[in-house]
């Protein structure tokens, strides 16, 4: 008789990002389709204002990163495919700084993620199809004055992209 294959003990997951927000979306489903709701005024809790809405598409494998806002607040979610979200939190002062928190959302995890200002972000679609992220950020896109602060996705924090297998 064989012994019990022992597994190590998981790792200490980081702690959550001061000011990330996460919440699970759910669909309602009938014999027409389904209906889900991802943000609501009403939500006190996650919603400030808004800015304007987009749709950002990711090929299989690509990696768009980093970059923060001084003002806007991101509320991301992924409507096809699905990503890695990654947020490092390099913010001076914040009780969390150093943390880097990933999220994997999409169709198989239907989440909105909430990302404040200051904290870099950037994500890497995971899924063999093309991934579509919706954003609903607090603050409209400024063309002539971008609230965008960006670094390169490789080598410039403490993250690496590459799939862990094991």
């Amino acid at each position: 008789m064989s012994s019990p294959t022992r597994y190590p003990a998981a790792a200490a997951k980081p702690p959550r990002i001061d000011g990330v927000k996460v919440k699970p979306l759910s669909a309602i489903a009938d014999d027409r389709g389904w209906l889900m709701e991802i943000l609501r005024a009403d939500e006190t809790d996650l919603f400030t204002k808004f800015g304007q809405v987009y749709i950002s598409a990711t090929y299989p494998g690509v990696v768009k990163a980093w970059h923060f806002h001084r003002q806007q607040t991101d509320n991301f979610i992924c409507l096809t495919g699905m990503v890695k979200l990654v947020l490092v939190d390099t913010r001076d002062g914040s009780t969390t700084k150093g943390a880097i928190n990933e999220f994997f959302l999409g169709v198989e995890n239907r989440l909105l993620v909430q990302v404040p200002a200051l904290v870099y972000h950037g994500w890497k679609c995971i899924s063999a199809e093309t991934a579509t992220v919706l954003n609903l950020p607090t603050e409209p896109y400024q063309y002539d004055q971008p609230d965008e602060y960006r670094l390169e996705p490789h080598g410039t924090l403490p993250y690496d992209w590459t799939r862990k297998d094991g």
